[in-house]
């Protein structure tokens, strides 16, 4: 037994362990190894000297062998300058993951916080949320590199637009809006990257630039697809939430894609890379290519004739960084054969090591570097769990609530039966690209809290290939004081490589919704779990399922998110971030048309630019209360400096549509501040969502309405809050005319905020400086 004095000093040292943080198994140096003095006064060893220059020094003291084994992923190591190999290629798009060989799980590090999958993140429309996550999800990486099992270079977020409802990975996105899918790269990476000036707590990338959202439709493929996209719709629609997340998230990376977009691969495209990416929006980082992407349009898409002229085509045009060995294999020889300068070789190489210093990797022991204290203790903490239930449950969607039916009452409804074949899943919570959780609640596990269950799953799995197990989940239904049913897709029906074919549930499962509603003792929830929309006219339009509940893929915590919901322990406050079309909107609609806008034969994509029926519309969300909205005070009138315009012209100003580069736009915003009322009796959370219909004879290039903002508010019952959104002009109330130009239409705009309030600005264009014509 310890004495008193051995046991204090026993509790001392646990203390000084958790101040000082993580000291156990950990990693040895990337490179600067303290204990090296053959590179300890190297100038690219110096912390204290600027980045560009300790680059420049490394670069210089490298062959170009040597050089070239950087290039890639798996990047090779230079030992006689004391550098490590490294892996690049490391995941993160909703925790940390194992689907880059970067990161592994084991030992320590048994498993990370699996959160919500990002369709279904992306429903909270919070933007705070978002980086919370982002902040834990680079703790728990942090902490894994500490301790010699993950890398500090994360290819996350996929910020492509959810444009085809079809789309296996528009799971992994925001969404089908620009602005959306943007706020949300922004302000993930700022979480991941954290806040420390230009040093980097890990680096994010954000994907697959661009108008990449096709994987394997009838017979085309992601690797053999050229996007014909306008003008338009690049400035418009795909390249805003790369721009957004170049600008405002100053995220280290970008990743080009597979497809070519008008005839030229992304990866050997300057027009992207170069022009777009690094000249206009200023990244400040590498560019990568997605995996092989650099032999694939060699060898699948014949772009070049030689590996040698496709190497020297990806590097000239801006790609630094290649996934996959074929940069590492011929750029050499591009270089001995006079298609490729070492100049350029170089150019990519100070772009990827600037990255590595900022995240500190040649700056010795890691244990002794901000972050250096994170370790096991950090991953899958409580208040990592906490949060990845919180992200399920504001993400949850209420659908359809007739009655009310929701929330159930456990002394009403006791015995509920739990029918369905999502109804006890744990993985398929998770989406992919994940990791492996930290534990699971499954729906019927949470459920169980609140009540006794009877659980059936009707079908094997959600394929629902026969219906030989209806038969026990209609009689349990029968029995039951409230029936849920967990029902929907999996990645089985879509994922990457794997687009839908349509938008009904699979199989029998509509069979078996009906049938267990019209038995059912008492009220039917339907929940759904899919990352993409589904068509459930009939479960909409039927009386006997009076509640519906779109739960995405809600991760590790999802079953308890959706029994507190069920249950009323949570109040639901999740907005669709994409149109759910009828199965009737893909009649005749090519998922290789890219056109964004509707045309007399053609019905556009997404709430922007269709004008036909839907199941449920963008944005839509219940709740258990009421809430409406008051405009406390907005400008009515707005003056847009223009500069530059010719005196010929200049009378017809308040009838243009004005360039935004001829706009003075600095910090040109309009701030509205809302009175949120929640009129009902129960607390909730509410989004308020703000759209913007531009003046009428816009012309039929304009959207008929888009996203300018969107803000969450707690508001008590019977209380009110306000809120304030400021509304950039330049940025999100101009539209995009044909041949590309972004322009502000003056006259009246009119903003819609929420469902019930409408509130007209007028924009008059103020000339400030006239050209002689």
């Amino acid at each position: 037994m310890a004495s008193p004095f051995s046991l204090l000093n026993l509790i001392s040292l646990l203390v000084l362990l958790f101040v000082l943080g993580y000291t156990g198994e950990s990693r040895d140096p990337f490179a600067c190894d303290p204990k090296n003095s053959n590179t300890n006064d190297l100038s690219f060893c110096k912390a204290s000297l600027p980045i560009a220059e300790r680059v420049r020094d490394l670069i210089g003291r490298l062959t170009l062998e040597e050089k070239v084994g950087l290039l890639v992923d798996n990047a090779a190591a230079v030992p006689r300058l004391g550098m490590k190999g490294y892996e690049w290629w490391s995941e993160a798009l909703h925790g940390v993951s194992n689907v880059g060989p970067g990161t592994r799980f084991g030992g320590e590090f048994p498993g990370a916080t699996s959160f919500p999958q990002v369709i279904t993140t992306a429903a909270s429309f919070n933007a705070s949320l978002w980086e919370a996550i982002g902040q834990v999800v680079s703790d728990e990486a942090r902490a894994m590199y500490n301790g010699g099992t993950g890398g500090l270079t994360y290819w996350s977020p996929n910020v492509n637009i959810f444009r085809d409802p079809r789309w296996g990975r528009g799971q992994e996105t925001p969404g089908e809006d620009p602005v959306l899918a943007g706020r949300y790269a922004a302000s993930y990476v700022r979480g991941l990257q954290g806040a420390d000036g230009n040093r980097l707590k890990v680096a994010a990338c954000c994907k697959h630039f661009t108008a990449y959202d096709l994987d394997n439709w009838n017979g085309v493929d992601r690797f053999h697809f050229n996007a014909q996209v306008s003008k338009q719709d690049i400035e418009d629609t795909f390249d805003v939430p790369f721009r957004m997340c170049v600008k405002e998230g100053k995220v280290a990376s970008v990743m080009c894609s597979y497809n070519q977009v008008n005839g030229v691969p992304t990866c050997a495209d300057p027009n992207l890379l170069k022009k777009t990416v690094r000249a206009q929006w200023g990244l400040d980082g590498y560019i990568v290519s997605d995996c092989d992407s650099v032999g694939v349009f060699y060898s699948s898409q014949h772009y070049t004739s030689t590996p040698e002229e496709a190497a020297a085509d990806a590097i000239k045009a801006g790609l630094d960084l290649d996934c996959g060995p074929f940069l590492g294999l011929h750029t050499q020889d591009a270089v001995k054969k006079g298609l490729l300068a070492e100049a350029h070789v170089n150019g990519a190489l100070a772009n990827i090591l600037s990255v590595q210093m900022r995240l500190g990797m040649f700056d010795g022991e890691p244990s002794a570097q901000p972050y250096g204290n994170l370790g096991p203790r950090d991953v899958c903490s409580p208040a990592h769990q906490q949060l990845a239930l919180e992200a399920a449950t504001q993400g949850i969607v209420l659908l359809k609530n007739d009655g009310p039916s929701l929330p159930l009452s456990p002394k009403r409804h006791q015995n509920v039966a739990v029918i369905g074949p999502n109804s006890n899943v744990t993985a398929t919570m998770i989406g992919n690209y994940a990791g492996i959780a930290c534990g699971y609640t499954s729906p019927l596990q949470g459920i169980m809290r609140y009540a006794q269950t009877n659980y059936h799953m009707g079908c094997d799995k959600v394929a629902c290939i026969d219906d030989m197990q209806i038969g026990p989940a209609i009689e349990a239904a029968r029995q039951a004081d409230a029936t849920v049913l967990i029902m929907g897709l999996d990645q089985s029906i879509e994922a990457e490589t794997v687009d839908r074919a349509g938008l009904l549930l699979p199989g029998h499962q509509q069979d078996l919704i009906s049938k267990v509603a019209a038995a059912s003792g008492g009220p039917t929830i339907l929940v759904l779990m899919s990352g993409g929309p589904v068509d459930i006219t009939f479960a909409k339009n039927d009386p006997r399922v009076s509640a519906i509940l779109w739960a995405g893929y809600p991760g590790q915590a999802g079953g308890a998110a959706i029994a507190d919901i069920l249950f009323g322990s949570s109040n639901p406050g999740g907005k669709l971030p994409m149109t759910w079309y009828p199965q009737e909107y893909l009649r005749n609609l090519a998922m290789t048309n890219m056109a964004m806008r509707s045309s007399p034969s053609y019905p556009g994509r997404t709430y922007r630019f269709y004008k036909g029926p839907v199941v449920y519309p963008f944005g839509h969300g219940l709740t258990y209360t009421h809430f409406v909205h008051r405009v406390a005070s907005a400008p009515k009138l707005v003056s847009v400096p223009v500069d530059g315009h010719r005196r010929t012209n200049n009378t017809n100003l308040g009838n243009k549509a004005i360039r935004v580069t001829h706009a003075r736009c600095g910090k040109l915003s309009i701030t509205i501040h809302v009175d949120v009322k929640n009129m009902g009796s129960r607390d909730g959370t509410h989004t308020v969502l703000v759209f913007s219909a531009p003046p009428a004879g816009g012309g039929n290039w304009a959207p008929q309405k888009q996203l300018v903002g969107f803000e969450k508010v707690h508001v008590p019952a019977q209380a009110q809050q306000q809120v304030q959104i400021k509304i950039h002009v330049c940025k999100l109330l101009s539209v995009v005319d044909k041949s590309g130009i972004r322009r502000i239409p003056m006259g009246e705009h009119s903003l819609h905020i929420g469902d019930d309030v409408k509130h007209s600005i007028s924009l008059q264009a103020q000339a400030l400086g006239i050209i002689k014509s």
